[in-house]
């Protein structure tokens, strides 16, 4: 895996694990060598990410839309495109990586799972999507997708789609077996 996807809140939260979590993923993409692609601010999860990866000695590449910048800011000290909206934000952001990781974020965060999720369940992509359940997090999330599935509205290959991983090393993990498994 040479480019991992980040999406998570452009806030810190009420949990320290969540920073902590943040800061161990970029540090580890930098251990692996393995590129951070992520929302661009400096603020929040993503700061923490991007800039413990960029601080660990690893590449980054940020992608923020321009009504971003003056509100998020730029990290310094990495590679970043500013795009004209938040739909070029998540192409761009997918077309960069080779899996997507999600940590603990808002409303945004959340969008932006739920479409590349959407988006494999149409067959258009095969990459990884690991969800970083830091604390138990997105058990919620794992409950309606389940609530989905059992109301019939939903194929029980949805709930392959996605895995559901505690710590930062079976991110690494999960992903790159599943992007041996992908290529058979």
């Amino acid at each position: 895996m040479k480019s991992l996807c980040v999406y998570c809140g452009s806030r810190p939260g009420n949990d320290p694990a969540f920073k902590e979590a943040a800061i161990a993923l970029g540090q580890e993409a930098a251990k692996r060598s393995c590129r951070i692609v992520y929302g661009g601010g400096k603020l929040g999860l993503m700061g923490a990410t991007a800039g413990a990866a960029r601080d660990a000695g690893g590449k980054v590449f940020g992608v923020i839309p321009d009504f971003l910048v003056e509100l998020e800011g730029i990290l310094e000290g990495v590679d970043h495109k500013v795009v004209s909206n938040m739909h070029e934000r998540k192409m761009t952001m997918y077309e960069e990586s080779d899996a997507i990781v999600t940590l603990p974020g808002g409303i945004g965060t959340l969008e932006e799972l739920i479409e590349v999720l959407s988006w494999a369940r149409l067959g258009l992509h095969r990459k990884p999507l690991i969800v970083l359940n830091v604390n138990g997090f997105w058990t919620p999330l794992r409950e309606l997708l389940n609530h989905v599935v059992e109301s019939n509205l939903a194929d029980k290959e949805l709930l392959n789609d996605l895995v559901f991983v505690d710590n930062v090393q079976d991110v690494f993990k999960e992903a790159e077996d599943r992007m041996l498994s992908a290529r058979v």
